[in-house]
């Protein structure tokens, strides 16, 4: 693990999410790229009239201060870390600036979102989950010394989940976590009867080159309610996750199981794009 991108606010969570990159990157020696996106208006970087170059220069000065000052932080002594300023708030440049530095992971700060908001706003953890093509760890409460000794990653034993698995898998290894493969069984038309998932369980090894996965069952009345309370049940400290990643129309009327877990967790949650 040798490059982690961390998106900073200079909130709190973002703080909380720094920890976390720091103590990743005290065991494997990684640099972080600290990523901060301003919210400059494309008028004041390309107008003549109403805004002077010398304003926007200002304020740019004055971000990289405080973006200096933030980052003086104790925890990051002896740790490699680029400061990395952009001038809007997109949030598919956190992904290429993760493609550009080789990342192999972003670890984003979050407190969750709930009820309507969410719907009509979102967070801005979402929009990071959603572009990003590498995984995104989201941290939700501060952690002095990130060591998770089990994972849970939960699968429907797709085809299409085949690379979120591996990169699952992956991060299991870096992270030196026991790893629980999770199928979450609901009722209704989802349902499926032991010999069913046995059958989807032996296909998709047989995909994925293995001779068998052992896959835990777990039934609940939804895929989110079964991955936190299987996650609670058995201790576990971190939970691993595919998402589509969609977007626009297709993301309001069909969401994202990975975004809502991740979003609604108490425990980090890190996601895998499914491609």
């Amino acid at each position: 693990m040798k490059n982690i991108i961390v998106p900073i606010d200079f909130s709190i969570q973002s703080e909380n999410a720094l920890k976390v990159a720091a103590s990743l990157a005290k065991k494997y020696g990684s640099k972080i790229f600290a990523l901060h996106m301003l919210e400059l208006n494309q008028a004041y970087l390309t107008s003549t009239e109403g805004f002077h170059p010398e304003q926007t220069v200002f304020l740019l000065k004055m971000a990289e201060k405080r973006f200096a000052e933030f980052l003086d932080k104790p925890f990051l002594k002896d740790i490699s870390v680029k400061p990395v300023i952009k001038h809007f708030k997109v949030f598919s440049e956190v992904n290429e600036v993760a493609e550009a530095n080789n990342a192999d992971i972003i670890i984003m700060g979050s407190h969750g979102t709930d009820g309507l908001m969410e719907i009509f706003v979102g967070s801005n953890t979402e929009k990071v989950v959603r572009n990003a093509e590498v995984p995104v760890l989201v941290i939700k409460h501060e952690i002095k010394d990130f060591k998770p000794k089990t994972m849970v990653f939960a699968c429907d034993l797709k085809e299409e989940n085949i690379s979120a698995y591996q990169r699952a898998k992956y991060i299991a290894n870096q992270f030196g976590v026991e790893l629980h493969i999770v199928y979450i069984n609901t009722p209704g038309d989802n349902f499926l009867s032991t010999e069913d998932i046995k059958i989807k369980i032996e296909k998709f090894s047989s995909l994925v080159g293995s001779e068998f996965i052992n896959v835990k069952i777990y039934n609940d009345y939804t895929v989110e309610l079964g991955v936190l309370n299987y996650a609670e049940n058995e201790n576990i400290d971190l939970i691993g996750m595919p998402t589509h990643g969609r977007k626009g129309i297709s993301h309001f009327f069909m969401g994202s199981i990975g975004e809502d877990v991740a979003n609604h967790a108490n425990i980090p949650v890190v996601t895998f794009k499914i491609e």
